[in-house]
């Protein structure tokens, strides 16, 4: 999901300091190359509309670039600041991987659990297991699809509402636990529920006992403002774009059936919100030892293996990627009501980027690939511009060597490989045939390939430092 708006002072208020055991402090503005270059890409962004949010640069804990771009509130003029807080979205999942983390520490729960002993309303679901839902191997249906057509939408759905639906509905699994991967809403959803059950505690508190305080991350909490709304100081509005009235609204301005709105009480996939400087609290303490255990870290930054063979690149709550240049990188990305968050932890180099945006519109960037050639040392990419009509000519559905259907989106002037129900990857264009996914690392590419006749007959993915190389032929 996406984002842009007007010039801010340019000021380099880079904070910081490191001590050799990782602990945040402040010293004086550090303003060198990189920081020069980042300032650039991100005020580029910033003035063509297709960047309003905060950054936070760490190499070794020490912020090398912090900045703010834009409003918080345009009705108000607020302008963001490096304290404001934002709703992270899915970056909301590590969080709640982690709070499963502390309940098996405790041995109060098992990975290997069945997910019924703990929610009785998914009896019919018997043989997923709590690590399943952890790293998206349980083959549960996404949540929005069936809220959409079974939900009152005069009301706001939570947790309990939605599983007592399941129960109900009985939608289908999409493949049986481990068979292959699926990125799942429903799962961290249940993963919530199941820490509110076995904890005794609503899940918000629960995170702010076990995370939140203990890491003195004072702007980091658990908050629905439509379900229980309340004053927020500092906070980000989030927008999205009208197509027809032509401007920014906020997603509740779109009506009370819209998805944001009434499934504005569900927890575990989404809600927390907090700042840059509050996730690099969380960044450092995932270094040490006051939250997990060297066990406890392989776990959750370690890819699985399904049935068929096929890395998952997902841990618990974490994108998983190995590369040469960067080594082992930890991100996750989010989207939702106006809202874009990502976090990368370079594991191996000790680098974190942190990108919070609380507009979601067309023209919304998200440069995750060059801010890391920024701290790498390496030329930035300058992306090209391909008009809408060579772009739609892509779009449309394909058949995978193994017999799985795969789709090609054009929307917002931008092209998506469609992954799931509600997540897809924008492709983005460095030739007129050949595109690279936003953000992903290590390197995916898609070269869409032409028949004698012109007419696009398949697409080439490939991901060169995995191994990877496949093609998928359109269906006609």
């Amino acid at each position: 999901m996406k984002n842009y708006l007007l010039i801010l002072i340019i000021g380099f208020i880079c904070l910081i300091s490191c001590k050799k055991n990782t602990e945040i402090a402040k010293s004086e503005p550090v303003i060198n190359e990189k920081t020069l270059k980042l300032d650039t890409l991100y005020s580029e962004l910033f003035d063509n509309g297709s960047f309003n949010g905060s950054v936070l640069i760490a190499e070794n804990g020490q912020i090398i670039f912090e900045k703010s771009y834009g409003f918080a509130d345009e009705q108000t003029n607020r302008k963001l600041n490096d304290s404001t807080v934002f709703e992270l979205a899915s970056v909301s999942k590590q969080f709640t991987a982690m709070g499963i983390v502390q309940l098996e520490k405790e041995g109060k729960i098992s990975y290997q659990d069945d997910i019924s002993k703990y929610v009785p309303e998914l009896i019919d679901y018997k043989g997923i297991t709590i690590k399943n839902l952890l790293n998206h191997t349980g083959g549960l249906p996404d949540y929005m699809g069936i809220a959409d057509k079974n939900w009152d939408k005069s009301k706001i759905a939570t947790n309990d509402d939605i599983l007592k639906m399941f129960k109900q509905v009985q939608p289908k699994k999409l493949f049986e636990p481990n068979e292959r991967w699926d990125y799942s809403n429903t799962g961290y959803l249940i993963l919530a529920t199941i820490i509110e059950r076995v904890s005794g505690q609503e899940f918000g508190n629960y995170l702010n006992d076990k995370i939140f305080k203990p890491l003195d991350m004072h702007k980091t909490f658990v908050y629905r403002r439509r379900f229980a709304p309340k004053e927020i100081q500092n906070y980000a509005k989030g927008y999205i774009y009208s197509d027809s009235l032509q401007k920014k609204i906020l997603p509740d301005e779109v009506g009370k059936d819209f998805y944001v709105v009434y499934l504005d009480g569900i927890v575990g996939d989404g809600m927390v919100n907090s700042n840059p400087q509050d996730l690099l609290k969380w960044d450092r303490a995932l270094y040490k030892n006051k939250l997990i255990n060297d066990k406890d870290r392989e776990l959750i930054f370690s890819s699985v293996i399904t049935k068929d063979s096929s890395q998952t690149d997902y841990g618990f709550g974490w994108m998983i990627d190995s590369t040469k240049t960067y080594g082992r990188v930890a991100s996750h990305s989010g989207g939702w009501a106006g809202y874009i968050s990502y976090i990368e932890r370079d594991i191996d180099n000790d680098k974190t980027i942190i990108i919070l945006q609380n507009n979601s519109l067309s023209k919304t960037e998200i440069p995750i690939k060059n801010t890391r050639r920024i701290l790498y040392n390496q030329d930035i990419e300058k992306p090209i511009k391909l008009d809408s009509k060579i772009l739609k000519v892509y779009a449309g559905k394909y058949l995978t060597h193994n017999q799985k259907e795969k789709e090609i989106v054009f929307e917002n002037d931008k092209l998506y490989a469609v992954m799931s129900s509600d997540y897809k990857m924008e492709l983005v264009p460095v030739s007129k045939t050949k595109f690279i996914v936003d953000g992903w690392s290590p390197e995916v590419s898609y070269t869409f390939i032409s028949n004698e006749k012109g007419e696009i007959e398949k697409y080439r993915v490939i991901q060169e430092s995995q191994g990877v190389d496949k093609e998928a032929n359109r269906i006609k």
